[in-house]
């Protein structure tokens, strides 16, 4: 039986860069998936947005610590994931809305967050060719961009091996060995690995892995659909959101990707419960007027390729993060909510931090705790 200090089940957004920074720590990982390669998961159907523009104090600081470590990456450890820091930028056609995003600047700079509210023509300056009839300005956050997430994951599978993390895929949990309360070891179709501490990190599939020790923790997968275009000249930076509700969808979310092609997606209404991630043919009609409304440029813009992804959604939209209560060393870091690419990176750190030198973060651990009453939700989940 291999033993390792640390295993962790699951080489996606969360589990490669925790596995990075554990390794890094001098412990001995072990990397559980059932899939054959890393990031095969959800990570690889994530449209590449990184940003610590949220409405949660805690999402706001793993964030920011995500932002710190994805702009280090090629200067400190020569790996490029395509990091265009284009900011974010949400417009507003409609008083509601802009009353909505000027609202959450305090609580956003009281916790460190650099956004603020910009006017229509600095807007048009960021984005010529957005519709200018009733825009009213938008809230900007210069420090948030987009990168390639399967370059991501190839960056953080890298780094954890250079550290001595090693990888056993194509391998699917069945159970953990507790004893006398502990976890012991990771059950699986291909063996048995000891380990003393365990972390949950299963993506859309965490809530089944939990239940394998008794957890029954609220992660409720829901589907989203994105494409990409052909590459086209350069029109714009910033990831533009509209967050203004139609009879069809929720929002709508694109930006231009370095090599020139237009990455968007959309939030269906109703949501599109469970783990289908076929592709539909609603998606094209609803999301595409939508996006020649806001930034016609784009009309004669061939579509190359749709895909499908999973939103592992929480009641109040936030992760859940921290050890189990019921079983020693099991620690849990699931319920995304589709931002595991823009969480991930901080929050390894935060979590390797809490495992290896016993250090908690309060606030953070506290709003994100699995025990917590899930009451509420994230304006900008």
């Amino acid at each position: 039986m291999t033993n390792y200090d640390v295993i962790i089940v699951g080489a996606g957004s969360v589990g490669l860069p925790l596995a990075h920074h554990l390794a890094a720590k001098g412990v001995s990982v072990g990397v559980i998936d059932e899939l054959p390669s890393p990031g095969q998961g959800q990570n690889k159907a994530a449209i590449g947005g990184i940003r610590a523009t949220h409405s949660d104090r805690a999402k706001i600081r793993i964030g920011i610590a995500s932002l710190e470590l994805i702009r280090r990456l090629e200067p400190e450890y020569g790996e490029d994931v395509d990091w265009v820091q284009g900011g974010y930028l949400f417009p507003a056609y409609d008083e509601r809305i802009a009353h909505s995003l000027k609202s959450l600047l305090p609580y956003q700079k009281s916790h460190g967050l650099n956004i603020d509210w910009i006017g229509p023509q600095e807007v048009q300056e960021l984005v010529p060719g957005i519709r200018a009839q009733g825009l009213l300005g938008g809230t900007y956050s210069p420090e948030d961009g987009h990168l390639s997430s399967l370059k991501l994951a190839g960056a953080f599978y890298r780094l954890a091996r250079r550290h001595g993390a090693q990888f056993h895929f194509s391998t699917k949990v069945t159970g953990f060995e507790v004893v006398q309360g502990r976890v012991t070891a990771v059950l699986t179709d291909r063996g048995k690995f000891g380990c003393g501490t365990v972390v949950n990190a299963a993506g859309g599939f965490g809530r089944e892995v939990g239940q394998l020790i008794g957890a029954d923790l609220p992660v409720y997968p829901d589907s989203h659909e994105a494409g990409v275009t052909e590459p086209i000249q350069p029109l714009f930076n910033p990831m533009l959101v509209d967050i203004a509700p139609d009879e069809q969808s929720d929002n709508y979310y694109f930006y231009q990707a370095k090599e020139g092609g237009i990455v968007f997606c959309i939030t269906p209404r109703p949501k599109r419960m469970g783990t289908d991630r076929r592709s539909t043919s609603e998606f094209l009609p609803m999301v595409i007027p939508r996006m020649l409304n806001l930034y016609p440029r784009l009309r004669n813009t061939r579509v190359r390729r749709v895909w499908r992804g999973l939103y592992p959604m929480t009641p109040d939209g936030k992760p859940i993060v921290g050890f189990d209560r019921s079983v020693e060393g099991f620690f849990h870091a699931v319920g995304m909510c589709g931002q595991g690419l823009m969480l991930g990176p901080g929050l390894a750190e935060v979590v390797a931090s809490a495992i290896v030198d016993g250090q908690e973060q309060p606030e953070i651990f506290a709003d994100l705790s699995p025990y917590r009453d899930f009451s509420g939700e994230e304006v900008l989940k």
